[in-house]
């Protein structure tokens, strides 16, 4: 089914910018600009899921190094008591 659409005028001659050829459709145009973005969008989304493992990996290292320096030195048997603030 082909169905018409109204554009402005300015919108119409970005379309003919942007076409490869004399050939190439306003139809094509569209559709290549559509698949330009889902191919964006996807890049995106792959960048941000490497990012957060990045993250990740960078936050558990530093858990890790944590981990390791507050059992340093200390007594299980120790009692901490809360120190009153003087006003």
């Amino acid at each position: 089914m082909v169905t018409t659409i109204q554009l402005n005028e300015n919108v119409k001659k970005r379309l003919n910018e942007l076409k490869n050829s004399g050939n190439e459709t306003y139809e094509d145009v569209i559709v290549n600009l559509i698949s330009k973005v889902d191919n964006d969008k996807r890049k995106k989304e792959q960048l941000l899921i490497e990012g957060c493992k990045e993250m990740y990996e960078d936050m558990l290292k530093i858990s890790k190094e944590w981990e390791s320096t507050l059992m340093d030195g200390l007594d299980k048997n120790e009692k901490w008591e809360e120190l009153e603030k003087e006003i």
